[in-house]
């Protein structure tokens, strides 16, 4: 489960302070869909790299499994993402100089995984890029490096997916695949996935959904009659 409790951001705008989020109070249970939704510059991509420990909070408790990361050193913050958190970005963020094969290789030999490169191969074709792992990145597709990003986000069996706007930079039908892949993986593996999009029919997709305006929530609710999902109040408190 993934807990915020009273978490914000402020940043230094010039000589003037700036609140990027405003103190939110957020509970995500474990095997949930959560969409973030909302106009840009609202605090969406702020709040998933919050819970990532990719960036501190200026105030209050994130936990993840009972864990408050803000209290972790960088080592260890590194090691519960390498363990337990799979990002997928809008931009791919592939490694120019590596193979497909060898970018989603990354996380598990940083890992010490025995069994890298046989997930690796297995990983790829749970993405459809089985004949595609010996091209690099410039020779993919946009479509086809997302795959592989999210490839290379499932290596460790993370518990936690989080996705910052994965079709933004796609077609509108590439960008569909790419959703029914993670929708695919999320119900596959019963993993937590927090998708940040400002695409409304994407939101409408998750268990529930936190739609956020100038860094402040202005809707928590679930999208389904699903009894297992999270109320109102489970969702924002």
């Amino acid at each position: 489960m993934i807990e915020l409790r009273g978490v914000s951001k402020t940043v230094q705008s010039g000589d003037r302070p700036l609140t990027i989020l405003h103190p939110l109070d957020l509970v995500i249970p474990s095997g949930r869909f959560l969409a973030v939704a909302g106009p840009s510059g609202s605090g969406k991509s702020t709040l998933l790299g919050l819970i990532a420990g990719l960036d501190a909070p200026t105030a209050g408790e994130i936990l993840i499994d009972g864990t408050d990361i803000t209290k972790l050193g960088e080592d260890a913050l590194a090691k519960l993402r390498g363990e337990q958190i799979g990002f997928v970005f809008q931009f791919f963020h592939l490694v120019p100089s590596l193979t497909a094969f060898e970018n989603i290789l990354v996380p598990m030999e940083i890992a010490a995984r025995r069994d890298g490169v046989a997930r690796a191969r297995r990983l790829l074709d749970e993405v459809g890029l089985s004949d595609r792992g010996h091209h690099y990145p410039s020779q993919l597709s946009g479509g086809e490096q997302q795959r592989i990003a999210i490839a290379r986000a499932l290596a460790n069996d993370p518990l936690i997916v989080l996705a910052d706007e994965p079709t933004g930079n796609l077609d509108s039908t590439t960008g569909r695949h790419i959703m029914q892949l993670l929708l695919d993986v999320h119900r596959a593996r019963q993993s937590t996935l927090v998708l940040v999009t400002h695409d409304a029919e994407l939101a409408s997709l998750a268990d529930f959904r936190l739609s956020l305006r100038d860094g402040r929530p202005v809707d928590a609710a679930p999208h389904h009659s699903d009894a297992r999902g999270p109320t109102k109040a489970e969702a924002l408190r």
